[in-house]
């Protein structure tokens, strides 16, 4: 079996105490869809969480956490986050901004710390997966941990 190389996200979990299991998969780069990974897994798309980061007009950025097959409501993240509107941000600003490339993008150990906030679904489930920090590696922790560890706000992103 491969030694799996810890991701910074792995050790900063390690420093606050916190239990998870580091699970690697197959990357397709032509597919870097959370419904990939929860097909790679062989798990239920509903724990498989995705990580968008987003532009408010108010408050700048921010992170959502969202289940991997659904997509954000915009209205719904401006609304939770205190803006008025919002977008997506541009692929190529999410490197420069947050340190992660899409497809190994995490809530946790980014750059700078930006809120958070965490579809409510995660809660339902004993344990969710989100990425480790890189393609080809997620993260299987306790829902109540990464909204800890991220300071995230638990709500409604879509309807």
């Amino acid at each position: 079996m491969k030694k799996i190389n810890k991701t910074n996200v792995a050790r900063l979990l390690d420093k606050a105490g916190v239990c998870y299991e580091l699970i690697p998969y197959e990357v397709d780069e032509t597919d870097l869809s959370a419904i990939h990974v929860a097909a790679s897994l062989g798990e239920d798309i509903e724990c498989v969480f995705k990580t968008l980061v987003l532009h408010g007009d108010r408050t700048g950025y921010f992170v959502c956490v969202i289940p991997g097959e659904h997509e954000v409501d915009l209205k719904l993240a401006a609304k939770v986050s205190g803006n008025k509107k919002c977008d997506l941000i541009p692929v190529k600003e999410l490197l420069p901004l947050t340190g992660y490339i899409r497809g190994g993008c995490s809530p946790l150990g980014m750059k700078k710390h930006f809120p958070t906030y965490i579809h409510e679904t995660c809660l339902a489930h004993p344990f969710i997966y989100i990425s480790a920090g890189q393609r080809g590696l997620q993260l299987k922790l306790a829902p109540q941990d990464l909204v800890r560890e991220a300071q995230a706000m638990v709500c409604m992103l879509f309807s």
